[in-house]
């Protein structure tokens, strides 16, 4: 096991860096309200990091997710890549990667995934609603599981319903409304399992940074608020406080590198993807509420920039799973030992 960065991996990541820090501001993210920062898609998309996935893999996705986590930048960035490059290019067929691949890494295709919802499949055509997809505005398709497990990628404007709704945090998701939409089948009967796995994995990366983005205000706040003719910092519940949310990041993070490993590699990552999101569901929580409450009462300020943190936050803890869900899916595993 080796999470050391390939070259391609690191380049990426640095690139990735830099993009966020330039075109993700507090300011700007204000502006953005809960939309999607089109021009920082865009400007991601020119530099080539969602086509650069391909190359760099799922732990190399995980390591740009953190970046865009810690400036909780507002793009389907993890969604695109995810359900739309990784699954068509691991479970499409020759045809179906030459058509779509393309665009996904231009960018002009958006894919999201209605997971982890159900909906009813005759012969092609998809039917039923799933209450809210993360990105679903921004998307030109979708990939939907059915009661089969099957996936299906269905082109928005062939939905009966896009409704827009607003999440805890500003994912642009809408509710996703099927009445005889027309679905492409996309993968084998290991394709619903291996995607879901990889979502976690992803989203579990993505957690890492918006921790990691958390702790860091918190502890630059702690440096400089002074309390006593003393900075914050000093004080030794303030230290156990922000020592614990350290601990709590870096357990998400090596558990979603170990996921992404595996995965990478070939190997069955069902177990690890399952503990990477109890960590980042279980841990996160602690995190992002240890960032808001070192904050002192400017912590409850909506406007302060922690707080968006806590709402991305809240909103991975519930997304594909919170944590007792996640127990159960893992205690299942153990008990047929296959973990």
């Amino acid at each position: 096991m080796d999470f050391t960065p390939t070259e391609e991996q690191e380049a990426a990541r640095e690139l990735a860096a830099r993009i966020f820090a330039d075109l993700s501001g507090h300011e700007r993210l204000r502006a953005a309200g809960t939309g999607t920062d089109a021009e920082l898609w865009k400007a991601l998309c020119a530099a080539g990091l969602p086509g650069a996935v391909e190359e760099i893999g799922l732990l190399g996705l995980v390591l740009l997710l953190e970046e865009q986590g810690r400036r909780t930048a507002q793009v389907p960035f993890a969604a695109s890549c995810v359900y739309g490059i990784l699954a068509v290019a691991r479970h499409g067929t020759e045809e179906q990667r030459a058509r779509l691949l393309p665009g996904l890494r231009e960018g002009t295709t958006v894919v999201t995934g209605a997971f982890p919802g159900a909906v009813s499949s005759r012969a092609g055509r998809l039917g039923g609603a799933v209450d809210w997809v993360p990105w679903l505005r921004d998307a030109t398709h979708v990939l939907v599981p059915d009661e089969e497990r099957a996936l299906w990628l269905v082109r928005t404007e062939d939905a009966a319903a896009v409704e827009a709704v607003e999440l805890t945090a500003p994912w642009s998701a809408a509710r996703l409304v099927l009445d005889g939409a027309p679905g492409e089948r996309l993968g084998g009967s290991g394709a619903h399992d291996d995607v879901l796995a990889a979502a976690r994995i992803a989203f579990a990366g993505l957690q890492a940074g918006v921790c990691a983005g958390s702790l860091a205000r918190a502890v630059e706040h702690t440096s400089v608020r002074e309390q006593f003719g003393r900075p914050l910092s000093t004080h030794q519940a303030v230290q156990l406080r922000a020592a614990d949310a350290h601990m709590d990041t870096e357990a998400i993070r090596v558990t979603a590198y170990e996921a992404a490993w595996r995965h990478d590699e070939g190997l069955d990552a069902a177990g690890a993807a399952l503990t990477a999101a109890w960590w980042a569901s279980e841990a996160g929580k602690r995190v992002v509420h240890a960032g808001q409450h070192l904050h002192g009462g400017m912590g409850a300020d909506l406007d302060h920039p922690v707080h968006r943190h806590f709402l991305w936050g809240r909103q991975l803890d519930a997304y594909l799973g919170c944590g007792t869900e996640l127990l159960a899916g893992l205690g299942d595993l153990l008990a047929k030992g296959d973990a």
